[in-house]
């Protein structure tokens, strides 16, 4: 059976659909002291009729602390009910980002996450990372799955001798992937140097925009203060059309808002993280895994 955590329900309905296993009804709710509770009711049940009975895939993106809380329910629930195996898909695992101490006394926060995740299930999956190496945070060690291709569906089928470039050198090889899902197109990256925390530098690069349309692809688009500088830099060169791309679009605050009046034509997410730009599914690339 799938088990959908709260901010997964979307993707965790076109997975069951694309394995051919029923949904469960898993319920959400909060006490009047603030405190979650996470259920699947009829597991027992649903589990009884499933083709792989012992098997409970829970797919929950963990965007919130209240999400990873609730993660951590669903798969103590599914075990309660007697599931012997529990597979832990996260379609955007939080806090990966905190892959370091960054200072004397700080946690390495995903590793933090991932000890907690471990012990409720017995296999972890997890899409795009932003660093592989968390994967290895987790007991035993979680499965990356790489999604990027699945950008190229939404993208205009005629784009006019496109580029595909990434924001920095670290994510070409998400262009790359992009590129070769559509078809045809040249690649390349733009040099980004950060000042402080809250300053980024960016170096135009040496291919030639103009004219050309552009699909700038990350892996995940949090604020947009970086993508639309890089945006800005291109229509400072002739830029045509601009597309932004990425698997998990975060968007927070005004990013869309920043995007827009840079110029970008349409910006393409996953439903990583379920937002309005999430306009394919990442439900293919989990199920070749499982």
């Amino acid at each position: 059976m799938i088990v959908a955590g709260s901010a997964s329900q979307a993707l965790a309905a076109a997975l069951a659909r694309e394995l051919e296993e029923p949904l469960a009804a898993a319920e959400y709710d909060r006490f009047p002291d603030g405190e979650l509770l996470a259920a699947v009711p009829d597991a027992a049940t649903v589990d009884a009729g499933a083709t792989d009975a012992d098997r409970a895939v829970i797919v929950a993106s963990t965007v919130s602390s209240d999400a990873h809380l609730e993660l951590l329910q669903l798969q103590d629930a599914v075990r309660e009910a007697g599931v012997g195996e529990v597979v832990t898909v996260l379609p955007y695992m939080g806090y990966a980002r905190q892959d370091e101490a960054f200072e004397e006394g700080h946690p390495v926060s995903a590793r933090a996450i991932a000890r907690a995740v471990s012990t409720g299930a017995d296999r972890v999956l997890t899409v795009n990372p932003h660093e592989t190496s968390v994967c290895e945070f987790f007991e035993p060690t979680a499965t990356p799955i790489d999604a990027a291709g699945r950008l190229a569906d939404p993208l205009p089928a005629e784009l006019a001798d496109p580029v595909f470039l990434s924001p920095d050198e670290g994510a070409i090889d998400l262009a790359e992937t992009v590129r070769d899902a559509y078809g045809s197109g040249e690649t390349d990256y733009f040099q980004k140097v950060r000042r402080s925390g809250t300053e980024v530098e960016i170096t135009p690069s040496d291919v030639d925009v103009a004219d050309r349309d552009v699909v700038v692809t990350d892996d995940i688009i949090a604020t947009g203060s970086t993508m639309s500088e890089a945006v800005g830099v291109l229509r400072d060169r002739g830029v045509g059309r601009v597309f932004v791309t990425c698997v998990h679009p975060l968007l927070a605050r005004n990013a869309v808002t920043k995007l827009s009046r840079a110029g970008v034509e349409a910006i393409y997410g996953t439903d990583t993280i379920e937002r309005s730009a999430s306009t394919v599914s990442v439900a293919p690339a989990i199920a070749a895994h499982l």
